[in-house]
């Protein structure tokens, strides 16, 4: 399995620009809480137990971050429980109003993260690898954690990578 360290390098590699970063910091949680609201609709029969589709899916991706990572796969879980408490709140909107809701904010999450570069002046990064799309919320919970002096040897290694890896 290829290091956290590489992975947020490579991500990060795509947004070398705050300000394509500070849209992301929006769109990406818009875009996962646009896609867990449908998912809130559906609540599966699991070995006899009812429960939501999204919180299956929390479940998995935040089993996904702890492998990576122990300590931002739980500020992970934390926040994605959020977005998944959030989605059920919204299922009282009526599967009608839930599905336009997702709808809206799922694209202005996107248009929002395609802004962001095209004032980098690049591609984004889920064009060379879809997987790109489940390391952009560790990038950004990691990017968080730098900013308030977590993880300095972590920032560290990823800085020395990024020197050597060319812009995009």
């Amino acid at each position: 399995m290829t290091s956290l360290a590489a992975l947020l390098t490579d991500y990060g590699s795509y947004h070398r620009d705050s300000r394509n970063r500070l849209t992301h910091y929006f769109g990406v949680p818009a875009i996962a809480y646009a896609l867990l609201i449908p998912a809130a609709l559906r609540t599966p029969t699991l070995f006899g137990f009812a429960i939501g589709l999204d919180r299956l899916i929390v479940a998995a991706l935040v089993l996904l971050y702890l492998i990576l990572d122990l300590r931002l796969g739980l500020a992970l879980a934390l926040l994605l429980g959020l977005l998944a408490y959030a989605a059920e709140m919204t299922t009282r909107l009526g599967v009608s109003g839930c599905l336009i809701l997702a709808g809206v904010v799922f694209v202005l999450g996107w248009a929002l993260q395609l802004f962001g570069h095209h004032l980098e002046g690049n591609r984004p990064a889920l064009l060379t690898n879809l997987f790109q799309v489940l390391v952009a919320p560790i990038y950004l919970v990691a990017e968080l954690s730098f900013a308030m002096g977590f993880r300095p040897g972590l920032h560290a290694e990823i800085q020395q990578r990024l020197a050597r890896v060319p812009p995009r």
